[in-house]
């Protein structure tokens, strides 16, 4: 694990990642001046030689030359990035509990497929609880726990390197990020060339520097595990209350499913707001996300995000579209996980090739005005009976 001294001009562009980072272009006065910042990000080394993408030779500006698949996760960690513990308060205010309540695994998993060119992107979502063999023979299990069990798994080992406290939680969690991009790669079928995950704080963070992001909900709802307390009808939400927003499936009639509409839609709200609000002209707004995501995300150390982001610029409005992996049942009994999202691994693989090699990106809803167009379809199959996810534009409402 190490600080790039890159680090601040890549944060910017992770907010926009796990928020829009890959999947806007921007103008060059925007990467000119991120370009300035040079502060710390923490970076890691979770991507096998054979995926990384040699990008050397790349001209700034000049279109990707080869497709590039990039894996985003949001952890319910209670660590910041530099592996130490988040204050209790604001674990209290994040309706996060303590640290031994849960943390380290993965509640957002969406892999993105950018095609050579870079002119159009797929966001795949993965459910949380897809019932999947996990990498590095730990069998079969819920996907968001191969984070933590490649963690945990590690720790013995670094704690006899006489690893400790943040070190040891660093590199325990690079060896996490490493099981969940195994699994991810087995279980799409695709290979995951960059990695980007953010955690908690760094969400509630990234919300209030963008002036908070528009939803819309068809019914009010009260949830006081996630903290949800909202109205139904449009409204603009940060920090803490936009986390609950994203994090909340009890009480929702598809769960998981529900919860990753409200993911998309969110994260088609957030790239709308940062872009009508004239982010990218703007050094000090720049400069809010790049503060809002220091200490927050962790990218793979080999990534140039700053000549990545520049070969997007060729991508138009309406060049992206999010979709969720086809489930066959929301209640599969499972040995000793509980109920788990049945899953068919080669269904899911012949979704997602068919996905990503749609000539062009299809799009539901209307034209943000910035480049993105809002949630497509969220798309699933099913056996007689299951829960199927609601499915939202930006102009739309979810559950």
């Amino acid at each position: 694990m190490l600080l790039s001294s890159r680090g601040r001009r890549i944060g910017g562009r992770v907010a926009l990642g796990v928020v829009s980072a890959l999947v806007l272009g921007a103008t060059g006065y925007a990467w000119s001046q991120l370009s300035k910042l040079d502060d710390g990000l923490v970076t890691a080394n979770v991507i096998a030689p054979s995926a990384q993408v040699d990008d050397e030779d790349s001209i700034p500006g000049e279109p990707l030359k080869v497709a590039q698949n990039v894996l985003l996760v949001g952890i319910d960690a209670r660590t910041d990035a530099y592996g130490n513990p988040l204050p209790q308060n604001v674990l209290d205010a994040l309706h996060a509990g303590s640290g031994d309540d849960g943390g380290d695994t993965t509640d957002t998993m969406i892999v993105v497929h950018i095609p050579a060119g870079g002119a159009a992107a797929t966001a795949i979502s993965i459910p949380r609880d897809s019932y999947v063999d996990i990498a590095s023979g730990y069998g079969k299990h819920k996907i968001n726990s191969a984070y933590s069990r490649g963690k945990n798994a590690a720790m013995s080992g670094l704690r006899a390197q006489g690893l400790s406290g943040a070190q040891l939680e660093v590199a325990s969690n690079e060896m996490g990020a490493k099981t969940a991009i195994q699994t991810v790669e087995k279980f799409t079928g695709l290979t995951i060339n960059h990695y980007a995950a953010i955690n908690l704080a760094g969400f509630d963070a990234l919300s209030q520097a963008v002036g908070g992001v528009e939803v819309c909900l068809k019914a009010p709802v009260h949830d006081s595990y996630s903290g949800a307390d909202f109205a139904a009808g449009p409204q603009t939400l940060s920090g803490a209350q936009a986390l609950a927003f994203v994090r909340q499936r009890h009480g929702l009639a598809n769960g998981d499913l529900d919860r990753i509409a409200r993911q998309q839609a969110f994260l088609s709200g957030m790239a709308k707001k940062v872009l009508s609000a004239g982010t990218f002209t703007s050094l000090s707004k720049l400069s809010a996300l790049v503060d809002a995501v220091q200490g927050s995300v962790v990218l793979d150390q080999g990534w140039d995000v700053l000549s990545f982001a520049q070969q997007l610029r060729g991508m138009s409005s309406g060049a992206i579209a999010f979709a969720t992996i086809p489930v066959q049942s929301l209640s599969l009994a499972t040995p000793s996980d509980g109920d788990a999202v049945k899953v068919d691994p080669g269904q899911v693989q012949q979704f997602v090739r068919t996905a990503i090699s749609t000539p062009a990106v299809q799009a539901s809803g209307d034209d943000t005005g910035g480049g993105v167009k809002p949630v497509a379809a969220t798309t699933t199959t099913s056996t007689p009976g299951s829960k199927q996810p609601a499915t939202s534009t930006a102009a739309g409402c979810v559950n």
